[in-house]
């Protein structure tokens, strides 16, 4: 699901459990990420998730980076654990397997 509202971003990046997805439609790396996204999303539904758009809502971005302390990058996964990132990947790094890993330190 698309973040479309700030209101819904803060409660993310202060949740207990959340996988964040910044994502690119210009960039080639970033449609590759979001595939891998959206795959992990559909054998995890039950982890609660969302990503925003770092074109339309650059300013959101920036923001989540000086937020979490994370660099920007996109595409980039944060894995939001009692409100830190608890990891965080870029680019190829995003992978599926990689996403579950993560999800099941929990």
């Amino acid at each position: 699901m698309q973040i479309t509202d700030r209101t819904r971003l803060e409660e993310a990046l202060r949740a207990e459990r959340f996988l964040l997805f910044k994502h690119s439609n210009r960039c080639p790396v970033s449609t590759r990420a979001q595939s891998e996204y959206e795959a992990f999303v559909q054998a995890h539904s039950d982890v609660p998730t969302g990503w925003i758009d770092v074109v339309d809502q650059h300013e959101w971005s920036l923001w989540v980076a000086a937020e979490s302390g994370v660099e920007h990058q996109s595409p980039q996964a944060l894995w939001i654990r009692d409100g830190r990132v608890a990891w965080s990947a870029s680019h190829f790094k995003i992978t599926q397997a990689a996403l579950a890993v993560v999800a099941t330190k929990d």
